[in-house]
């Protein structure tokens, strides 16, 4: 019998090609887009880089998910002030700003109300831990500027420039690490991403949903800022206080070795 050989001949068996479709797998319904879950104590992870602004005095830069931020710290600088109380302590000037290209809405150049309202929240949590005894008379001006924001923009300003202070050689009592939540019925969203902080809630009740920030203090284990919003009762606002201390903890060792690292470039070992 001839052959066709301008036919190509098929295997005599065949299967169909959607057996090699990979299935999408049903994810719990406690995980959340990126993997984690939802009531446990589990954050973005962190890059941090210290000295990258080599006009500032400090400077540093954070990296957590797509949340970008980066911060520089001017002075201290002499300031003319003529009440006498306040020239005892230095003065402390925080700047919160969006960059236009941020968000998802684009922001202006011009210093909006929220901007003016994170940068005085930025201020109440960095002043606790800074020693502005040591500097009478003086100005320190930190300006944070947040590259692209993918959530717990806040939190990650507080920590980012907690590092650009110690860049900077301010003498501080300790750190400032900050860590947001964002609650949901009996459950928390620790770290939230854009995305999670801006959705719609599941259920029209109204019980116990709210977002919190708080910074901590890790080594004396104070809390110098807390910022909450929302209807939480007492025992899941009191929870989310500790999930949010306990995130803090985890990141310490990050903003520990950064500072490390940092410390290491402008002090190399000599030769030998």
């Amino acid at each position: 019998m001839p052959v066709d050989t301008k036919r190509l001949r098929g295997p005599e068996e065949s299967q169909s090609p959607w057996l090699f479709v990979e299935q999408e797998q049903q994810s719990p319904p406690d995980e959340r887009e990126d993997g984690r879950r939802k009531g446990q104590v589990d954050v973005r992870p962190i890059f941090a880089r210290c000295g990258l602004v080599s006009q500032a005095k400090g400077s540093a830069y954070i990296e957590s998910g797509k949340t970008k931020v980066i911060c520089s710290v001017y002075g201290p600088r002499e300031t003319e002030r003529k009440d006498e109380t306040d020239m005892k302590f230095g003065r402390l000037v925080c700047t919160f700003r969006f960059a236009p290209f941020s968000c998802a809405k684009r922001c202006g150049w011009i210093q909006s109300t929220q901007e003016k309202d994170l940068s005085m929240a930025l201020l109440g949590s960095l002043h606790p831990g800074l020693c502005l005894h040591r500097y009478p008379r003086s100005q320190i001006d930190v300006s944070v500027l947040v590259l692209e924001n993918d959530g717990s923009a806040l939190a990650h300003a507080v920590t980012c420039a907690s590092l650009a202070l110690a860049d900077a050689g301010i003498e501080m009592y300790d750190l400032v690490l900050g860590c947001s939540l964002r609650q949901e019925g009996s459950d928390y969203l620790l770290d939230p991403t854009f995305a999670e902080e801006t959705q719609e809630p599941a259920t029209e009740s109204t019980e116990n949903r709210g977002g919190m920030m708080v910074a901590l203090l890790p080594s004396l284990n104070q809390v110098s800022g807390l910022l909450c919003s929302g209807d939480l009762e007492q025992q899941p606002l009191v929870e989310a206080v500790a999930a949010c201390i306990e995130g803090c903890q985890r990141i310490y060792s990050v903003a520990q070795r950064c500072l490390l690292t940092a410390v290491k470039k402008k002090n190399p070992p000599p030769d030998g």
